[in-house]
């Protein structure tokens, strides 16, 4: 179990920790954040099992904070800690699913019977939605890149996380349901026009039976894309380093780039480093300066039109650029071709 807690006060926030630790299951994490904005970004970056928050803190209070969570991060089990004060104003996270309230000051033992009433009633049948969506998102581009092995990971790694989250039989053949509706709108948003009719999971008795047969919906989805491509394909990163070496005078953007080929920007970054281990600015630099060599080999080029022709217009940019990236001046390459430039 993991364990964060978020409070703006160094001292309660330090004992609220030393706590924890001493908690008869221990926790694999005990993490810490100073406000409800801080813990918000920990926890997009790392989900919590459980969350004990301050209710009144600077930049994003505890109210606020579980209602960022509500719907998004609803599995996450949140205890609140309020002043006598404030205890009628931190009633409000009722409507956020907030069932544990401490009173200041927290002790030990009763912070402690808290964890043992979570731990004994811990909820079943629910998954994350934000790692659902995310699931799906990279479940849909690795169909789309063809990306197999990746593919085989990301299904057996939700096939353990479905399995422990504890759904119904009902529960998950609806969810996988979605997902399968889901996958394939993204690709036919993409080109995917189907070959074989992908129809809905259906009736089955056991999660077994579910999880196999949407991994086998995913397989014919893929076979489809390859059915679909064959004799015309291309990979879209052949395509889109086409793109790159035909406007090699053009300042185009990432941005642009990853719209043309029909990702996210983030996807794409990500994408592209990982298949070309350059990043999109670097792979475009060095594009442009093995261009800049191909045409000062030719000996009517002025270097000045060759800086042009490879998108600077700033001469001395481009002699600083080529030097760094080939270890000479355009001048000097010039004369180890064996001409002047």
């Amino acid at each position: 179990m993991r364990l964060l807690i978020a409070d703006d006060e160094p001292v309660i926030r330090r004992g609220l920790v030393k706590m924890a630790e001493t908690y008869r299951l221990q926790f694999d994490a005990i993490d810490t954040a100073v406000n409800g904005e801080h813990a918000l970004s920990m926890i997009k970056e790392s989900e919590p099992d459980m969350l004990l928050t301050d209710i009144r803190m600077p930049r994003m209070g505890g109210l606020e904070l579980c209602q960022e969570l509500h719907e998004l991060y609803g599995h996450i089990q949140i205890i609140v800690i309020s002043g006598y004060g404030e205890f009628q104003y931190a009633q409000q996270c009722l409507a956020y699913g907030v069932k544990h309230y401490l009173l200041k000051p927290v002790t030990g033992v009763v912070l402690h019977q808290t964890f043992d009433a979570i731990v004994k009633h811990r909820n079943k049948g629910i998954v994350s939605l934000a790692s659902y969506v995310d699931w799906i998102e990279n479940i849909g581009q690795e169909i789309w890149m063809l990306q197999t092995e990746r593919l085989d990971e990301l299904l057996l790694d939700w096939r353990a996380h479905l399995q422990a989250a504890g759904l119904s039989v009902p529960q998950l053949q609806q969810l996988l349901d979605d997902a399968v509706g889901m996958i394939f709108r993204r690709l036919v948003s993409k080109g995917y026009m189907e070959v074989s009719v992908i129809e809905p999971i259906g009736h089955h008795a056991a999660q077994e039976q579910l999880l196999n047969e949407f991994e086998l919906r995913v397989k014919r989805m893929t076979a489809d894309l390859v059915t679909q491509r064959w004799g015309n394909f291309k990979n879209p990163l052949d395509e889109v380093k086409a793109y790159i070496d035909t406007h090699l005078s053009e300042e185009i953007t990432l941005e642009e780039v990853a719209e043309m080929a029909g990702y996210t920007p983030t996807y794409f970054s990500a994408m592209f480093k990982k298949m070309t281990n350059e990043t999109f600015v670097r792979y475009r630099i060095h594009r442009r300066m093995e261009r800049a060599k191909e045409l000062l080999a030719l000996p009517h080029m002025r270097i000045i039109d060759v800086a042009a022709n490879v998108g600077y217009e700033d001469y001395p940019h481009f002699t600083k650029m080529f030097k760094k990236v080939t270890g000479h001046t355009p001048t000097e390459y010039r004369t180890m071709l064996g001409f002047n430039g």
